[in-house]
């Protein structure tokens, strides 16, 4: 059953070595993203999810390995990969590197091992809806007290010199995504369109939509913690607990 929840931007340049001069702009939303992390470690999950956007849907074993070296720097976890294991995608190695930050030795270690409890799925960016809605179903009934850490980016057509350019339409889709993530609204999540999202650059919706799935059979109090644009591309932080039982 899911019981806490952290949305969380996964541009590589939250990554202050990465971002190099420009990391300070980024301070803000990197203490966000600690924030909402240390929550979910906090409701002490019995299996911590962490859930991205990827070319593919899949899931990631033991040997799967986090990686910045696409983006220039000479960072890996764990430190010596074991012989065949598979690369995580940008949006599960920026999760794996959030939960190293963590506070807690332990869920350090078990982001750097795979284990106990801390697993990677990678949704398909262009995953109809009732896929990630099931795979969200799918991963709250795999563990009693279960915790998403969900990785994602808003729109990138927020201005001129944004990836995608400025689209009018940028704005007041990612207004809706912050109120929903701010109101832990799963059915507004779910209502999301893929179509438009895609044309809005908007990595994160397949993952939300996951999140919707888990989020569905119970309530849940929802906080945003961060919701920005800086590049012209969409970021938000947000944690999510559920209600208590009556």
């Amino acid at each position: 059953m899911l019981i806490s929840a952290a949305v969380c931007p996964h541009p590589p340049i939250l990554v202050p070595a990465v971002a190099g001069a420009a990391a300070r702009e980024l301070d803000g939303l990197r203490a966000a993203c600690d924030d909402a992390v240390g929550r979910l470690v906090a409701a002490a999950p019995d299996a911590l999810v962490v859930v991205g956007g990827a070319p593919e849907t899949a899931a990631y074993g033991d040997g799967a390995y986090a990686t910045l070296r696409p983006y220039g720097l000479p960072w890996t976890s764990p430190d010596a990969p074991g012989k065949g294991g598979e690369p995580l995608p940008l949006s599960l190695t920026i999760g794996r590197w959030l939960i190293e930050r963590s506070a807690d030795p332990a869920m350090r270690a078990a982001a750097r091992h795979g284990r106990p409890g801390v697993r990677y799925r990678a949704v398909a960016f262009d995953a109809p809806s009732a896929e990630c809605l099931a795979l969200g179903r799918e991963l709250a009934a795999s563990a009693g007290r279960v915790a998403l850490l969900v990785m994602g980016d808003g729109s990138a057509c927020r201005s001129e010199k944004a990836p995608g350019y400025l689209d009018e339409r940028a704005a007041p889709y990612d207004e809706a995504v912050a109120r929903a993530l701010g109101k832990a609204d799963a059915a507004a999540l779910a209502a999301l369109d893929p179509g438009t999202s895609r044309e809005l650059r908007a990595a994160g919706r397949a993952a939300w939509q996951v999140l919707a799935g888990a989020a569905a059979a119970r309530g849940f109090g929802g906080e945003l913690l961060a919701a920005e644009a800086p590049y012209g591309v969409a970021y938000f932080v947000a944690s999510w607990t559920a209600a208590p039982a009556l």
